[in-house]
């Protein structure tokens, strides 16, 4: 594993770990503008990351099917939807708990709630890369890696206020800064396991590329409809999360055709 690679996996933990950093030099949570702003963001770099780095080259490593080369990325893309539905059926919606949540153990709940849902969303994005870096190493000529690397930093992106949001509220609970940035970092770490593990797996990844390619993207655009579009949508101000959308999924899109 060369160290471009190595350092493509580990940016989106990077992302979580200075987002879960703002409890050392923020005394209070996110002011409602601010998160609905990098909300907003991470929405846009995820959709158009799903469409540049996922789907478009899930469907070019297809094209022998001819008419039919739609096939693979459309079951890919539905698992992933159906993963993530499954996975919020064991993890009810953050939104729901932050709604109900009053007093300080339903406030605990809320957070520790919080911190897994996040956690386990890491998985399926922490696969991602590596799946796109699975097939950058094995030579996949429809992969670069610019592609991937805009991937990740797309990813790490999204991942920033997910850290925030993660240890600022335990620091307010009453954990210290260390320990709350500490959970926040933790709660990233699953993705470059995950990374890694794909890319080791890569031998029986290969053949499943365009697949697991649209699963991801599958996984990312769940992600943005259930949880991100309501959040930044919700209430005042709804306007700050579009244009923040826009300008995610610009620059991502950007990032994308510019290193690919």
């Amino acid at each position: 594993m060369n160290t471009d690679v190595l350092m493509g996996i580990t940016i989106p933990f990077a992302g979580t770990a200075l987002g879960s950093a703002c409890v050392f030099f923020m005394k209070k949570q996110l002011g409602e503008k601010v998160q609905k702003a990098l909300t907003g963001f991470a929405g846009g770099v995820m959709v158009a990351a799903s469409i540049w780095s996922l789907i478009i080259p899930a469907m070019e490593q297809t094209k022998g099917l001819g008419s039919l080369s739609f096939i693979p990325a459309v079951l890919g893309f539905w698992l992933g939807i159906l993963f993530l539905l499954l996975l919020d059926s064991v993890v009810p919606h953050l939104h729901m708990h932050a709604e109900k949540a009053e007093g300080p153990k339903a406030k605990l709940k809320k957070t520790t709630m919080m911190v897994l849902a996040v956690t386990l969303h890491n998985i399926p994005e922490g696969m991602a890369v590596g799946v796109v870096y699975a097939g950058f190493i094995s030579g996949n000529t429809a992969i670069t890696a610019g592609g991937a690397l805009a991937l990740a930093l797309g990813i790490a992106i999204q991942n920033f206020p997910e850290g925030a949001i993660i240890s600022m509220p335990l620091c307010a609970e009453g954990k210290s800064r260390g320990k709350a940035f500490w959970d926040g970092v933790l709660s990233g770490a699953v993705e470059p396991v995950g990374a890694v593990i794909t890319i080791l797996a890569a031998g029986f990844i290969v053949p499943l590329m365009p697949y697991l390619l649209s699963f991801a993207a599958g996984a990312m655009i769940y992600v943005v409809v259930e949880e991100l579009i309501p959040e930044m949508s919700a209430g005042e101000h709804s306007n700050i999360g579009v244009v923040m959308f826009a300008a995610g999924f610009t620059l991502m899109m950007t990032l994308d055709v510019a290193l690919g």
